[in-house]
């Protein structure tokens, strides 16, 4: 069984993201740009850390709303940095802001975030990277490779013998051949 599977439930802050949110598919805009800047904090980071200020990055972050973040100028960057509640990295910041603006062009070259995510799929982890490095900020490996499976597109969210994982694969994830509820190929 894998360690998180082993740790996360009924542990009072991983157990809820664990059984209910990590590796199911997502295509719901705010989710993907939330759990993508999620990732990026944690890089270097505890998971749980993340997880205990989960709410106050979203308060911070206009509820992770795609165009509310694209609009943040120095003003926001300046409250953000100064906010005790949140992870103050003034790169990881700046990197959820311009990936918000990102996310506004990939709208325009395939109608969502989530519809760029399926226009791509499969690809293998190292096609993925390479992807996500010449298309957003702050995205190296360890971000890429977690982002895409708490999302459904690769494997190893969750061990076969955890009770999670059967309901994921009743979902019909994109890692194990379905749409896993992705938006066609553009």
């Amino acid at each position: 069984m894998s360690w998180y599977c082993e740790l996360a439930p009924g542990h009072p802050v991983h157990g809820s993201y664990h059984d209910s949110e990590y590796g199911f598919p997502a295509t719901d805009e705010t989710v993907l740009f939330e759990r993508l800047s999620l990732e990026i904090f944690q890089a270097g980071l505890s998971w749980l850390l993340v997880l205990k200020k989960r709410e106050a990055l979203n308060l911070a972050f206009a509820g992770f709303s795609v165009d509310r973040v694209a609009a943040f100028g120095e003003d926001d960057v300046a409250r953000l940095l100064a906010d005790a509640g949140i992870i103050r990295n003034r790169a990881k910041v700046r990197a959820v802001i311009a990936n918000a603006n990102r996310i506004r062009v990939l709208r325009g070259e395939a109608g969502s975030f989530a519809g760029w995510l399926a226009a791509h799929h499969p690809l293998d982890e190292k096609d993925w990277l390479r992807l996500f490095r010449n298309t957003f900020s702050f995205t190296g490996p360890e971000v890429v490779r977690e982002f895409l499976m708490s999302i459904g597109y690769l494997p190893g969210a969750h061990s076969p013998e955890c009770p999670v994982y059967g309901r994921i694969a009743a979902t019909g994830p994109a890692w194990m051949g379905g749409a896993g509820g992705a938006s066609p190929r553009f």
